[in-house]
């Protein structure tokens, strides 16, 4: 037996039963995450069913050095959730409670391996609800929004995950527990938690986590714009900025995204639209009456080709089931696809449309093009198929081209995927080397030994280029492997 079983050996001796698993068919399912096209076998998952569990697996780790990633459901579009070589995944899924609502100071106390509508689902009730919405909330987790500080379409009005994270207990790289934050929506001094949220796993583990709820809106006016090309799409949104209006969403897809979204759902989008806008104006009822005169007076002068609003509850959500279900719908027309999560100044939407569809053109890769268009957060889909040679490396070609105009743009490498494995590479283009250094040094207060989510985030001397053919640069770091 090696010094690496020994130590499993030792693990499993702290843990009940069950709880370490290292047979090679189980553990297949965590080799990926939400980025398909690579994958890394885990030396083993690890599978706690309390806050204690967790902490104990994460001491082990810190005591042998033996690296580790969190995880929930998986959905993570960078790599984020990747495992590390020689090192062991803990998987989060079973901390699944929600240990307290509290509906008068609207705060709800949660574990980690929680799905995000399960918190609105509870909260309901007591006529609330949880804000950050990404596309995948049926199944992703909190601990997983908290540590990519996830947004959603509605995080126009809303914010992301870190505006509705007031507290949490967790347990930190080094083993040490921590408690940041409080209950009070109003707590005073650092803002702890909102350094934790959006750490991508690099500091530890979030074991319990204090959320904001919000009342849930009053009315809502949801309206399905078509227009003739995707930078009108992109310049209605500027208008509707411009106007003063501040719509709960608004997100815009391609012709691409729509032919995916009807072979999905058959959500009834117009038919011949190059793009359509969705914008939810939502709030007291006297108010959403007020800015529906507003909006139809501003769409009106973007030239639409058609104006649909939703009348019933059945029309709004047929609208939404179209646009919650792209990433997934995309599988209808085209085997495989990497996402991208760059972002740039809403006033220059249309113009990176247009640059997106120009790099399509000259690589030869379809791109479909869906993203919360008020705060400039693209989410392009790069179409290619694995089995056909060179187009992965085209694909990671028309990637890396569209991250370099977000950042010459004067935007950023990432809304809400985070930098994961997949744009780590672009990290010192977007800040300076002091930055950087202070990333590092923040990092290391927490975690030490780097053993939390090892190799995610920061580039290194050997740091991997998306645009290089053949063989991905972290395989031939002996990182990852590719199928």
């Amino acid at each position: 037996m090696n010094s690496t079983q020994q130590a499993l050996a030792r693990l499993t001796q702290l843990l009940p039963p069950d709880r370490v698993r290292q047979d090679a068919a189980f553990n297949a399912a965590f080799e990926s995450d939400g980025l398909t096209a690579f994958h890394q076998k885990p030396l083993a998952v690890v599978i706690p069913e309390s806050s204690d569990e967790v902490i104990r697996t994460v001491r082990w780790c810190h005591d042998e050095a033996i690296p580790f990633v969190a995880r929930g459901s998986g959905t993570s579009l960078s790599g984020g959730s990747l495992p590390v070589a020689n090192g062991i995944v803990i998987a989060l899924n079973r901390l699944n409670k929600i240990l307290d609502l509290d509906p008068v100071n609207r705060t709800a106390v949660v574990e980690p391996g929680v799905v995000n509508i399960k918190v609105t689902e509870a909260a309901s009730k007591h006529g609330l609800y949880f804000a950050p919405d990404p596309s995948s909330q049926t199944v992703c987790t909190i601990g997983g929004n908290v540590a990519f500080n996830s947004g959603g379409a509605h995080c126009l009005k809303y914010g992301m995950t870190s505006n509705h994270v007031v507290g949490m207990k967790a347990v930190l790289g080094n083993g040490e527990c921590v408690e940041f934050g409080s209950a009070s929506t109003d707590a005073i001094g650092a803002d702890f938690p909102g350094l934790f949220t959006g750490s991508e796993g690099l500091f530890g583990i979030a074991t319990e986590i204090t959320l904001r709820l919000l009342p849930k809106p009053e009315q809502f006016h949801t309206v399905l714009v078509g227009y003739r090309s995707l930078q009108a799409a992109g310049d209605a949104v500027s208008a509707v900025i411009e106007s003063g209006l501040l719509p709960g969403a608004m997100e815009i897809m391609d012709a691409l995204s729509i032919e995916a979204a009807e072979a999905a759902v058959k959500c009834g989008y117009p038919k011949g639209c190059a793009a359509v806008l969705i914008v939810e104006l939502e709030g007291p009822r006297e108010r959403v009456q007020y800015e529906t005169r507003q909006l139809s007076e501003v769409i009106a002068r973007t030239d639409p080709f058609a104006v649909h609003v939703a009348t019933t509850l059945a029309e709004r959500l047929a609208i939404w089931k179209g646009r919650k279900c792209v990433f997934s719908a995309v599988g209808h027309i085209s085997p495989d696809f990497l996402v991208q999560d760059g972002v740039v100044p809403r006033n220059r939407l249309g113009e990176a449309l247009v640059r997106i569809q120009q790099i399509s053109r000259d690589v030869g890769i379809r791109v479909a093009n869906v993203f919360h268009a008020g705060d400039g957060n693209l989410h392009p889909m790069i179409l290619y198929d694995g089995n056909v040679a060179g187009e992965f490396d085209r694909a990671e070609e028309v990637c890396s081209r569209i991250i370099k105009v977000c950042i010459e743009m004067g935007g950023s490498i990432t809304g809400e995927h985070g930098v994961g494995m997949e744009k780590r590479e672009f990290l010192p283009d977007m800040f300076d080397p002091a930055t950087v250094d202070l990333f590092h040094r923040i990092r290391r207060a927490f975690d030490p030994l780097e053993i939390a989510n090892r190799g995610k985030m920061f580039p290194g001397a050997d740091a991997p280029s998306l645009s290089m053919s053949g063989l991905h640069p972290l395989e031939k770091q002996g990182v990852i492997s590719r199928e």
